[in-house]
């Protein structure tokens, strides 16, 4: 397939390389990596690739592979270990902790790791008390010490899914989720799910923004939603950012997953809708003029989804990352099911492209 890539502005740290140009040509999805949240950095020093995610074998923590093609993947082994002298977390709590979706970030010399997981300050013995905390190591394959023994914040809510954008005139930004726990909404389709007689309520995440303090150790401001579930049912993202609910999986809906850029003029949020461990889990995107927006989601959202209709076993796409090469091609890296995998999240790599008009698109679910 013959496609036509516009060159990424892009102001923080991603990976650039020109040792895995022909790449492309050589893997196949899914990759043999069990990963869910994948995140890509390269690495100038190693010459390779270093990916981050949910599992893979961790216990308490995060492990990474690496590669030097993004076809063959090496599992290096566990990177963080909750119990580190800063552990600010509680492995005892739900899902063991509820470790997940780490990004790296190359900074001044240093690897920072933003995750999230259950804080064990919990006086109100919450069973989702996630927070986000940072982690700093010398090198991609760690040792991560928590850089401080806390997480970077407390807005009062659970949050998961750190991102971060390094922005040209030297101020940082968090974005991350508000978990949908303990968090209904009044919509139209809440109301209308209650009337079918499937969900008293619906709960919902959503997208926030806040910028960081230089040293990462709390926020500059107060967070400003990003992104949110669309209140009424004409509104165009609606129906696919509903589906588990219309589908009868939960009474969530979700706007999680977040991965900002900047393209030229023009600052671009993906973000994943729907429940992770679903069918419908899928991939939008919006667009803004400055990092903490107004942002507007786009027509063609999903840009990523199952793509069972058309005959393929893909289902499950969600939480993404970006990989920028040098040539001007962007790599989306993202988790996915087969039919052969079954409920396991495999990583999936793909290519995407924004055209001259800005619009986004990824070339796939494929298994090529």
């Amino acid at each position: 397939m013959n496609v036509r890539i516009i060159i990424a502005s892009v102001l923080f740290a991603m990976p650039y390389v020109g040792s895995a140009q022909e790449a492309l040509s050589s893997f196949q999805n899914p990759l043999n990596v069990a990963f869910g949240d994948p995140y890509v950095i390269y690495d100038d020093a190693t010459d390779r690739y270093y990916m981050y995610g949910t599992g893979g074998g961790a216990k308490h923590g995060f492990a990474v592979y690496s590669s030097a093609d993004l076809s063959d993947w090496k599992n290096e082994g566990q990177v963080y270990d909750a119990g580190n002298e800063n552990g600010w977390s509680d492995s005892t709590a739900a899902w063991g902790g509820a470790y997940w979706a780490p990004e790296v970030y190359a900074h001044k010399g240093k690897f920072y790791m933003f995750y999230s997981a259950q804080w064990k300050d919990n006086p109100g013995k919450e069973l989702e008390n996630f927070r986000i905390g940072v982690a700093v190591a010398d090198k991609p394959t760690g040792p991560f010490i928590d850089l401080y023994n806390h997480p970077i914040f407390d807005p009062g809510y659970p949050i998961i899914d750190a991102n971060v954008y390094f922005g040209e005139d030297g101020r940082v930004y968090l974005y991350y989720s508000r978990c949908c726990y303990k968090h209904p909404v009044k919509s139209e389709v809440a109301e209308w799910a209650k009337h079918k007689g499937w969900f008293d309520e619906i709960e919902e995440s959503w997208v926030y923004g806040v910028e960081l303090k230089p040293d990462f150790s709390g926020v500059i401001g107060e967070p400003v939603l990003l992104l949110r579930p669309p209140v009424r049912m004409d509104d165009a993202q609606a129906e696919w950012e509903s589906r588990s609910v219309t589908g009868r999986e939960v009474n969530r809906r979700w706007t999680e997953g977040s991965f900002a850029f900047k393209h030229g003029d023009t600052y671009y949020m993906m973000y994943s809708a729907n429940h992770f461990a679903g069918e419908h889990y899928a991939v939008g995107y919006a667009t803004a003029q400055h990092p903490l927006g107004p942002y507007t989601k786009a027509a063609n959202n999903p840009v990523l989804e199952k793509n069972t209709a058309k005959g393929g076993d893909v289902t499950g796409t969600g939480h993404n990352s970006v990989v920028f090469l040098p040539d001007g091609r962007m790599l989306c890296v993202y988790h996915g099911r087969t039919k052969k995998t079954g409920d396991e999240r495999m990583v999936f790599i793909d290519e995407m492209e924004i055209d001259e008009h800005g619009v986004l698109t990824v070339l796939g679910p494929t298994t090529r």
